[in-house]
């Protein structure tokens, strides 16, 4: 007897993560019998972990910090995967471990979902220079906008980013920020900055023009400062929780077979677990 397919999340330490949740609302309500589950595999064991994938019984895994680089050197990676330089997300096709990061479809994805029409805009600005702020570069290439202005505290942190991304990318100072704001039809914070425990995000959104759409990676919480002042203003945003929940999606499909929905009812279930954790 068969048994049912098993996908897991890989972290060191594998903190509380809300995939679980996702996968197993997803795994109950299309009636798949199906498992998810959390995998604590430290650096040095890596390797051997994924190597070994499939005898454990996955049929696939979910990749978090500190292991997405090494994902991909060690996976068929994809396009997305290489232009973003991390993968989280494996599965096996024709026997052979291939990978691709589903964070540039959760940005993209969920953005459409919250503000249609996004895209028609020339220029955006992404401010933070780290690991999430690739796949967002990635995204908004793909998807035609014509300049990204990126910001970030160090210079030349921003300028070593955009050098990989070509011409279409604008390293900025910081305090240059005030000055994009009227020109920009999508702001993009890929830092920390408004998250718990962390000073909030300093920008004013009223320099924004009025069809400006605001996103926000920061998701605990959910509300945060930038946002408060984007919705005051009447701005279209998208936030955090609406990307964790989108680049879940992908991952599903290859591992289990069928197309998800992120419904209103999954995500008021995350949200309660966010709020009461």
């Amino acid at each position: 007897m068969t048994k049912p397919p098993a996908a897991c999340l890989i972290g060191w330490p594998a903190a509380h993560s809300r995939s679980p949740l996702i996968h197993h609302y997803w795994l109950r309500t299309l009636g798949i019998e199906g498992g998810y589950v959390i995998e604590a595999v430290p650096p040095d064991e890596f390797k051997d972990f994924i190597f070994r994938l499939s005898l454990r019984g996955f049929v696939g895994a979910n990749v978090t910090i500190p292991h997405k680089e090494r994902a991909l050197a060690l996976s068929k990676p994809d396009a997305r995967a290489r232009a973003v330089g991390a993968a989280n997300t494996l599965w096996f096709a024709d026997g052979e471990l291939c990978s691709t990061n589903t964070d540039v479809e959760g940005f993209i994805n969920n953005l459409d979902a919250c503000a249609r029409g996004w895209d028609s805009c020339d220029e955006a600005l992404v401010l933070g220079a780290g690991g999430s702020s690739r796949a967002v570069l990635f995204g908004l290439l793909e998807r035609g906008v014509k300049r990204v202005h990126l910001a970030n505290r160090t210079v030349a942190r921003a300028q070593a980013l955009a050098g990989q991304f070509g011409e279409r990318v604008v390293p900025v100072a910081w305090d240059a920020v005030g000055d994009l704001l009227p020109r920009t039809g999508i702001l993009v914070n890929t830092t920390s900055l408004g998250m718990k425990g962390q000073p909030p995000l300093q920008i004013d959104v009223a320099l924004l023009p009025r069809e400006a759409v605001v996103a926000d990676l920061v998701y605990v919480p959910l509300d945060t400062p930038l946002f408060q002042a984007a919705r005051a203003r009447g701005l279209k945003t998208a936030d955090g929780l609406g990307m964790l929940l989108h680049q879940a999606v992908r991952g599903f499909e290859l591992w289990f077979g069928r197309h998800p929905e992120v419904t209103a009812e999954l995500r008021a279930l995350v949200e309660a677990d966010l709020t009461n954790s």
